[in-house]
């Protein structure tokens, strides 16, 4: 637990900061005196960063040790989140968020690593649902908190609330974490690693730069692909032609690693790019303030909870597979309330369905953590928890990017519809709105703010609808994972590898 509580902390801190900020940006605008445009690079530059330094932490970790490069991480991402705090300019902001994203990446994969290490394959269920509910937990109450934080007090602590955190688990780690000595020594792949950064910022860059620039009408998203198609080109070829090279082929040679990468991509869709939207929704089209949207969404936190406790117990009398099986219906189930929902759903059924979707992510991703890792060389875990995260953070940004762009195509497309119907000759229009006058600019502005307003709901129902076949369609891939008999008494591995 002295182990588990600081690696905790360091890596529900990542998670919670890819979201909090998101609030804050409208104040830090005016603050800095930017653009709407220039200030979204505030979160740009720190997914950009952590894309490029997640599948560093992994061969940094077996060349200087998983303990040195925790202390660095935690330390630097500390440093740099009192940096953003601190700014003045959005050049000093930028460039600190890009450092607290290069600092943060490693965290949250070797944090899961050392739970992993630390505990017998017996406990590993165990171990995952800990780790789980720091990482899920996090981009769910990151916008409540920093909405609350940035009311109250300014959106410079949103950045402020790192530090005591920071400091706590630097000093637990530099108590309690053990370092070895005997490691392996193994080259710095400069060519790999400069071409899968690349390819991974340039992915990056279109995801979140592709709908403000209005997607490929953009000469800028259109030279994203372009470096994106030759360096992803030349990491595949340097990959499967080099020796020892930055990313390992043989971590994808097993079965189970290479399915549940695959799948983790998949799941990043539809367990964590609903939830922005879910987020949207209630604010935008319900009228629900920040801090009431944050609490109508603590069920799905509190569900995932419940689902950390029940699956522990689950996966040591069951098939892990029908356990995520479980999960992916339940999953789905959310999905369908979801798309049944108007523009008067009441409070409560938001609640239930918000628990729902909480529960059934929870039965995902514990033994989803536990079947990938339980076949895969111990020796390999820095470098398969680093390309785990990264996978499952590609599914989240290319899902919330996908569905956005959905979303906007339903919703022009239900505005056509509606438009159609609103004509002074139609039977519904007199009988819903009798004193309706045509003539009337400020009646028809009025009207045409109802009109988005339902053609928004439409599409939200469209992309739910969408997530739940989505959904049903991936139960057929969990049966390409092996399942192997965890033996009890296994050795561990030392703990700070």
């Amino acid at each position: 637990m002295l182990i588990t509580v600081p690696s905790m902390i360091a890596s529900t801190m990542v998670a919670v900061d890819i979201t909090i900020a998101n609030v804050a940006l409208p104040h830090m605008q005016s603050s800095l005196s930017a653009s709407q445009e220039q200030v979204l690079w505030v979160l740009t530059s720190y997914l950009v960063a952590g894309a490029i330094a997640t599948p560093l932490s992994g061969w940094l970790a077996g060349r200087v040790g998983r303990k040195n490069v925790m202390l660095f991480s935690v330390g630097g991402f500390t440093l740099a989140s009192a940096l953003c705090g601190l700014s003045t300019s959005l050049t000093m902001i930028v460039f600190a968020r890009f450092l607290q994203g290069a600092f943060g990446a490693a965290l949250i994969p070797l944090s899961q690593a050392i739970l992993l290490d630390i505990n017998p394959p017996e406990e590993h269920a165990k171990a995952m649902a800990i780790f789980a509910l720091g990482s899920m937990a996090g981009p769910i109450i990151g916008p409540t908190l920093g909405g609350y934080l940035t009311d109250t007090l300014s959106w410079r602590w949103v950045f402020f609330i790192n530090v005591p955190f920071g400091v706590l688990s630097f000093a637990g780690m530099a108590a309690f974490l053990i370092r070895r000595h005997n490691r392996e020594v193994h080259r710095f792949d400069l060519f790999g690693f400069v071409t899968v950064s690349i390819a991974l910022a340039s992915l990056q860059l279109i995801l979140d730069r592709g709908e403000h620039l209005d997607w490929w009408e953009s000469t800028e998203i259109r030279i994203y692909a372009l470096i994106l198609c030759i360096s992803g080109y030349l990491t595949v070829v340097h990959m499967f032609t080099a020796t020892d090279t930055f990313i390992k082929p043989r971590l994808f040679r097993d079965r189970n690693f290479a399915v549940g990468s695959i799948f983790s991509m998949m799941i990043g869709i539809v367990a964590f790019a609903t939830i922005p939207m879910v987020v949207v929704m209630t604010q935008s089209l319900l009228g629900y303030s920040a801090l009431h949207t944050g609490l109508v969404g603590l069920p799905r936190a509190f569900g995932t909870l419940v689902s950390m406790v029940i699956v522990t117990r689950l996966v040591s009398i069951l098939d892990v597979r029908v356990v995520i099986i479980a999960g992916l219906t339940i999953m789905g189930m959310s999905m369908l309330m979801y798309s049944h929902m108007d523009l008067y759903v009441d409070e409560r059924t938001l609640l239930i369905t918000g628990f729902v979707q909480g529960l059934g992510s929870g039965l995902i991703f514990v033994p989803l953590s536990v079947v990938v890792f339980s076949t895969l060389a111990p020796a390999l875990r820095n470098e398969g928890a680093s390309m785990y995260a990264l996978t499952r953070n590609i599914g989240n940004a290319i899902g919330i990017s996908l569905l956005n762009v959905q979303l906007v195509q339903d919703i022009a497309a239900s505005r056509n519809t509606l438009i159609q119907g609103l004509r002074p000759d139609n039977p519904a229009v007199l009988y819903a709105r009798p004193g309706l006058d045509f003539n009337s600019t400020e009646a028809l502005a009025r009207l045409n703010g109802e009109v988005m307003r339902q053609a928004s709901m439409v599409g939200n129902i469209s992309i739910y609808h969408f997530v739940f076949i989505l959904t049903l369609v991936l139960i057929p891939l969990v049966l390409l994972l092996r399942v192997d008999k965890v033996k009890g008494g296994d050795a561990t591995l030392p703990i700070g590898e």
